[in-house]
């Protein structure tokens, strides 16, 4: 099942990539015309673009009438072979970036030693507020119940007005629960560690939560407040220590330059460009729902394979005398080679997925104008002759007369 996953985290990350390099240029590039917060919200197409391209296969109309089958034996006796797999080295850095990740977490909430403090005043009802001598910045820590902690001397950094809104943008956090979303793209980020973009990435999108906040603080504020705020961000930015980066971004001397040059272009963002940005990201949604539909339907029957590559019998399932099947669905491409590969049912399942998607990768089919789309095979596994496949897919006819 694990390495399934993992095969399947593969062939997504051509459109991972692209997807975190354009929003990535949203950020770098566009701010000056499109809101943070607009780019922020972008951030929520990328999950809903995976759950487009990879609905369950049972919600996937079948198309084609015609069903290839094709039975495979074990050829040679087969002896187990240990082998350290690309899957064992990958599960072995990620479990070990998560225990890391979450063992610093702990450390550093155990060297905090909050201590509860009453709410400064009545705007702050129902949030719960700590000190601690640890912090030289605000910040807010806890995904589902949320702590704003301040340092012990804020009442000697800060005036009433600059704390105000500095408490306002960290309560921007804790209503949209940034901190949960940090979690959740944390984990997508160390499920994807070998894709440097993903980290690339996962820095865009703190950078936007902190340039959103400032735009939602301030979409109401006069000159002078919005001056106070900046000297406040700054002032924070000058205690703020490089532990805190984690937690903060109050201490990252690019995002601080950043944050205050789009303070100042506020309200330069274009209604055209904004709206442009709308139809674009959901023109691309609904291109993902569109790609997944069949074409070239009438056409299942016309191709011929070239060559084809038998898999290999699994070993455990040779030892454990186990027979199966295993229905593929892919795509030809308009050079023969076949792409798009996804298992549609298996008999048992997550026995013979592996061997019957690798060896189908390899297999080549004569050239055509356009291709064909949602091809169907059946590969039963079968260690002798006398083992009887059945389809795992229902094949009805139905006739006119």
């Amino acid at each position: 099942m694990f390495e399934t996953f993992f095969n399947w985290l593969l062939e997504q990350q051509l459109f991972i990539s692209c997807a975190i390099l354009f929003l990535i240029l949203l950020e770098r590039k566009l701010l000056s015309h499109v809101s943070a917060r607009l780019v922020y919200a972008l951030w929520a197409l990328l999950p809903a673009c995976l759950m487009l391209a990879n609905l369950p296969d049972h919600l996937k109309p079948i198309h084609n009438q015609f069903i290839s089958q094709f039975t495979i034996t074990p050829s040679n006796p087969v002896t187990p072979q240990l082998s350290l797999s690309w899957f064992a080295i990958y599960s072995l850095i990620t479990i070990t970036l998560m225990l890391c990740a979450v063992y610093f977490h702990y450390q550093f909430l155990t060297r905090l030693k909050l201590k509860p403090i009453a709410t400064p005043n009545d705007n702050y009802k129902g949030l719960r507020f700590y000190q601690s001598e640890k912090v030289s910045s605000p910040l807010v820590i806890g995904l589902i119940k949320t702590k704003l902690v301040l340092p012990s001397n804020y009442n000697i950094n800060y005036d009433q007005h600059a704390l105000a809104l500095i408490l306002e943008h960290e309560c921007v956090h804790i209503h949209r629960k940034d901190n949960l979303i940090n979690a959740l793209a944390l984990m997508g980020t160390l499920l994807i560690w070998f894709n440097p973009l993903a980290w690339l990435g996962y820095a865009s999108l703190r950078r936007l939560q902190e340039l959103s906040c400032d735009e939602h603080v301030l979409k109401d504020k006069s000159t002078e407040q919005r001056i106070l705020y900046s000297k406040a961000l700054v002032h924070c930015a000058s205690f703020s220590t490089v532990g805190l980066m984690a937690y903060s971004q109050y201490g990252d001397k690019n995002t601080m330059l950043q944050r205050l040059n789009q303070i100042k272009q506020l309200d330069n963002s274009s209604f055209i460009a904004k709206t442009a940005l709308v139809i674009f990201a959901a023109g691309m949604l609904s291109s993902f729902a569109i790609a997944k539909q069949p074409v070239n339907a009438e056409k299942e029957k016309d191709y011929q394979a070239v060559m084809r590559v038998e898999p290999i019998y699994p070993v455990q399932a040779v030892e454990q005398g186990i027979s199966g099947s295993v229905v593929l669905k892919y795509d030809i491409s308009p050079s023969g080679a076949t792409s798009n590969i996804s298992v549609v049912s298996a008999e048992p399942e997550d026995v013979f997925n592996r061997e019957a998607k690798r060896a189908l990768k390899k297999w080549q089919y004569a050239p055509t104008e356009s291709g064909y789309k949602n091809v169907l095979v059946q590969l039963d596994f079968a260690l002798d002759e006398n083992v009887k496949a059945k389809d795992l897919i229902e094949k009805i006819k139905v006739s006119s007369k």
